[in-house]
């Protein structure tokens, strides 16, 4: 079966102009059919900030009210989206921007709310491949941001790597599907400040001692849990680090198994 490469970037990727175009350049080489997902989320934070519109995280998730879903929504959607397609073109990748919106590909409900009322965020629900297939055969890869909808004209706020896994479990069927998460660090590290303490495996045993010993927390604990939801759903591998590791497997990044 052929191989499905969906790969998701965040952090400093997005912000800084020369790591973007370095790993667009590896993403750009990858021969296989691909899907790009982007967050966005420093930038989110940072326009904000200017307009003087409160950021509240909790547990690594944002809450997004009406307002902040503007800001969300102009920055995912708008600008870092239309800015990776020109990129991508730049670099002989046919690509084509998406919402969940678009082509009705990812449906999501609100987030209900029980201890924590997190706004205007998306829990997906459905993911619709059919037309993203027909962009694929015809060798144009997808690139999506993360907002969702929910079929009844409101837009979601949803992580990024919950929509990296969703489209990932999405195509198995279709694919082998591998999954891959680059963001500026070498993968998952046991010292923050140190970039070479890499654990280059994480499995379900040693994460649940991760967790207790607090090693892995706040952004990344939403991170871990979409990987191994995507394992645990037929996604062949699931790889966390920098953007080199697309194309050198030999580069030290974090894998996730069962």
């Amino acid at each position: 079966m052929e191989t499905l490469k969906i790969v998701k970037i965040g952090g400093q990727l997005i912000d800084n102009d020369v790591a973007l175009n370095s790993f667009l350049d590896d993403f750009a080489q990858l021969d296989t059919p691909k899907i790009l997902v982007h967050g966005g989320g420093k930038s989110a934070t940072k326009l904000a900030q200017q307009m003087n519109i409160g950021v509240q995280m909790i547990n690594g998730r944002r809450i997004t009210n009406a307002a902040t879903l503007d800001i969300i929504t102009m920055m995912y959607a708008g600008k870092i989206n239309t800015k990776i397609v020109a990129k991508l073109q730049a670099k002989n990748t046919n690509a084509i921007g998406f919402s969940g919106a678009d082509g009705n590909s990812i449906i999501s409900v609100k987030r209900p709310v029980k201890t924590i009322d997190y706004g205007f965020v998306g829990d997906i629900k459905k993911v619709n491949i059919q037309h993203l297939q027909i962009l694929i055969n015809h060798g144009i890869t997808p690139v999506f941001c993360a907002i969702t909808h929910d079929k009844k004209g409101q837009l979601l706020n949803t992580n990024a790597d919950a929509v990296a896994s969703e489209l990932a479990i999405a195509f198995t069927e279709n694919y082998t599907t591998e999954l891959y998460y680059c963001f500026e660090k070498n993968g998952v590290l046991e010292d923050i400040t140190n970039d070479d303490s890499v654990i280059e495996t994480i499995d379900a045993e040693n994460y649940q001692t991760l967790l207790e010993n607090k090693i892995i927390a706040d952004g990344m604990l939403p991170k871990l849990s979409n990987c191994f939801h995507a394992i645990d759903h037929q996604v062949e591998k699931v790889h966390i680090g920098k953007s080199t590791m697309l194309l050198h497997k030999n580069t030290k990044h974090t894998t996730i198994q069962k």
